[in-house]
């Protein structure tokens, strides 16, 4: 009855020393309220990657733009990738610097979009069945965007008529706009700009402080660690080696329990020569185990 009564006591201890200090967790085996508890303390990583993608969609009249426009646009298609962030943290709910939820995808639709993706099929002035060849239609299409320029000037200006005001004037002046926007569309094209977020998940190991999270490439992405035609995006662990602890009972100290010291890590996120993020984290693989005293029970 007394050993029980001591082990109890403790348990107690150690879980009040684990509240106050998170870096310090209990180790092996003991006996708690529900059985005996075996505890091995792990780190593991939360590593989020946040790459940018820039699509560059051509217009079916892009190559009449500087004759009918006097701009150049571009001809072909064209896809980008970029790393645009990183980020390491916890996994652990019960420590500090714990790691969120990846952030949610973006779509940016910039330069006279109209829709996510691709053109409109059918011009907004189509009113006949028959097919110009593409120089006309690009022609016409030219021409209406003027068009519609004029007709914006003369609303502004009150040359349309003096009944065109308040919200009539603002939802004439917006729907020439969109006609706007969907005829230069076919000229400049597009420029679509998406973001996404992956975490990757890493368990350290203690003869191990360099891992590859994943691959990069400028063409294709987030790649898998093992396609080798991307850069690595590595996560690199740099112990303190800091083995001090004012908790740690001496070597006379009869009365004691096992616990494991967590060391304080720079994590670091590089990818292809650039650091991305750096955070010091408390890592056990990288720690040591301490007897920690354990006040007498009088």
């Amino acid at each position: 009855m007394k050993l029980r009564t001591l082990v109890a006591a403790l348990l107690l201890w150690a879980a009040g020393a684990a509240a106050q200090n998170p870096y310090i967790a209990p180790l092996g085996a003991y006996e708690g309220a529900g059985g005996v508890v075996v505890s091995d303390p792990r780190t593991t990583l939360a590593v989020d990657v946040t790459v940018e993608c820039e699509r560059t969609l051509a217009g079916p009249y892009a190559r009449y733009a500087q004759k009918y426009l006097g701009v150049r646009a571009p001809l072909t298609d064209k896809s980008a990738w970029s790393v645009r962030a990183a980020s390491v943290a916890l996994m652990e709910p019960a420590m500090l610097y714990l790691a969120a939820e990846p952030a949610a995808g973006e779509l940016e639709v910039t330069d006279y979009s109209v829709s996510e993706e691709g053109f409109a099929r059918i011009q907004p002035d189509k009113t006949s069945m028959s097919m110009p060849p593409l120089d006309e239609a690009a022609r016409n299409a030219a021409n209406a965007i003027f068009s519609l320029r004029r007709h914006r000037v003369e609303l502004i200006t009150g040359e349309a008529g003096e009944n065109v005001f308040g919200e009539g004037l603002k939802a004439a002046l917006d729907e020439i706009a969109r006609l706007e926007q969907s005829y230069l569309e076919l000229f400049l094209g597009k420029r679509i700009v998406t973001t996404e977020t992956r975490r990757y998940v890493v368990y350290p190991q203690t003869d191990k402080k360099q891992y590859i999270v994943c691959r990069f490439s400028s063409t294709d992405g987030l790649l898998p660690e093992s396609d080798l035609s991307g850069d690595m995006v590595l996560l690199q662990i740099e112990p303190s080696g800091k083995g001090a602890s004012a908790v740690e009972a001496g070597p006379k100290e009869q009365s004691y329990t096992m616990c494991r010291l967590a060391d304080l890590s720079t994590c670091t996120v590089i990818c292809a020569g650039r650091e991305l993020d750096r955070v010091v984290l408390p890592i056990y693989e990288f720690g040591r185990s301490i007897r920690v005293a354990v006040p007498r029970r009088k």
